[in-house]
């Protein structure tokens, strides 16, 4: 049985893409920092597979300690690690300018978006090298790939930045031993679409700034995932896979 490790897991897109691993007949750690009402809710949804088959770890993914302990109750518990999917990623809504940013939300934007994959890349690798098999899953945004400039989200788009950049060295570093690394870009997906399904957009015929005609979704972000862990999707790694529907994000939040 293949086991996969989610940082927010729990709610949001990490909640659909959870649900889709669960779906597969996957084993899954789930990462959360405190929303315990959520936890109680995929508790009572997946009641019927047991606890062997679904764990939760709770941590906060700006901390080190917190990443690698992660890990090692993963480890301990399933004995393997398939897929590490880095669902997590701190992000200020406040419109602010760089400047205007304290030491404190500098720091929990490079670290949860990016210092966080590091961290539980150095832990999970050697056992999906052991392996011969891993996926690695990040997120970015919109354009990462080609640094654009993001006014009032400078330090996620600079973290972001270079987490394309790392993402695409351990897909290159790692391909020798079976191990993929691929980038999902979701859109503009927000409220309650983050854990609704593709039938469910459709329904709402919401075409106002989207060219596909509806609202991008959790499932949508999911189905991009799922594919990326396949065995056979073993040829597609250092990708950057933007699931936006067509919509410029940047431009449409500028």
């Amino acid at each position: 049985m293949r086991h996969a490790v989610i940082t927010a897991g729990s709610k949001g897109l990490g909640k659909k893409v959870t649900d889709m691993l669960l779906a597969k007949g996957c084993s899954v750690t789930v990462n959360f920092r405190n929303d315990t009402e959520a936890i109680d809710r995929i508790k009572s949804e997946w009641s019927h597979i047991g606890n062997e088959h679904l764990h939760f770890f709770q941590g906060d993914v700006t901390k080190k300690e917190n990443m690698e302990g992660l890990i090692n109750d993963a480890i301990e518990r399933f004995g393997r690690i398939d897929y590490l999917i880095n669902n997590a990623g701190p992000y200020i809504f406040e419109r602010k300018k760089l400047a205007d940013y304290s030491d404190e939300e500098w720091y929990e934007m490079l670290e949860g978006n990016l210092s966080a994959v590091f961290h539980l890349f150095r832990k999970t690798i050697p056992v999906m090298r052991a392996q011969q098999f891993g996926r690695i899953i990040t997120y970015g945004f919109q354009g990462a790939e080609s640094s654009p400039g993001w006014i009032y989200r400078s330090a996620f788009a600079a973290a972001k930045v270079g987490l394309v950049s790392l993402t695409k060295s351990i897909a290159i570093e790692e391909a020798e031993n079976g191990i993929t690394a691929n980038m999902v870009c979701p859109g503009n997906i927000v409220g309650e679409m983050k854990e609704a399904g593709i039938d469910d957009a459709k329904q709402l015929h919401d075409n106002k700034g989207t060219p596909v005609g509806r609202s991008g979704t959790g499932e949508d972000i999911a189905r991009a995932i799922g594919f990326l862990c396949e065995d056979h999707s073993d040829l597609i790694t250092g990708a950057v896979l933007e699931v936006t529907g067509g919509v410029e994000v940047i431009n449409r939040l500028r």
